[in-house]
């Protein structure tokens, strides 16, 4: 009778060590067509971003400087006062994943936002904070992006590093060269750098003029 139980039993154990398939995360090309906005787009997606939700100002300014410095979500929650110098108009970037870090000029819409982030939120360590004065949250940073692109009407679906992905891409097809885009961006190997001037079509403008 205790065989028979134990058989039963290790017959209804069995099931748990079977391995089962997890969906997989699909991939970013089934989800969109490209990883890149344009500059309209990124344009359109600020304008949504400083119309809707009740840190405007913050939001606008936030996607700004991702776009224009090529940020990764991480480095733009990250970014302290201490890095920036609105009297020169420059600002130190700290890359993450061995990237190499870089001085950027800042422009002077930037220099203006950031001004007025600074008056608004007060002296804290960090640029982009919450109510409660900590930083901001990679989540919240998602929400807000999804939410400004649902806004703008925006064909694609967006996500925060598809502003890096732009950054580059515009210095590309503005013609700069790899290596400057390189540095800019702070990539380790050029082969990060190449994939945007693979996608810039400067290269073809005027075949057929």
């Amino acid at each position: 009778m205790s065989k028979i139980v134990a058989f039963r039993g290790a017959q209804k154990a069995a099931p748990s060590n079977v391995l089962r398939k997890v969906p997989g995360r699909p991939k970013n090309r089934d989800v969109r067509s490209r990883e890149y906005l344009t500059a309209e787009e990124v344009d359109a997606l600020m304008k949504s971003a400083g119309k809707i939700g009740r840190h405007v100002l913050r939001d606008r300014t936030l996607i700004l400087m991702m776009y224009r410095h090529g940020l990764r979500v991480s480095e733009a929650v990250d970014l302290r006062w201490d890095q920036i110098d609105l009297k020169s108009g420059k600002i130190h970037v700290n890359r993450l994943k061995n990237g190499s870090p870089s001085s950027h000029f800042l422009e002077g819409d930037e220099i203006r936002a950031l001004r007025r982030i600074k008056r608004k939120y007060g002296e804290t360590p960090f640029v982009f904070i919450t109510e409660r004065g900590g930083p901001l949250t990679r989540s919240t940073v998602n929400k807000l992006m999804t939410r400004a692109g649902a806004h703008a009407k925006l064909k694609l679906s967006v996500h925060p590093h598809m502003l890096r992905h732009s950054c580059g891409f515009h210095l590309a097809n503005k013609e700069i060269p790899t290596r400057t885009i390189q540095a800019y961006l702070g990539h380790k190997s050029i082969q990060h750098t190449v994939r945007y001037t693979e996608l810039s079509t400067s290269a073809f403008k005027n075949f057929w003029r």
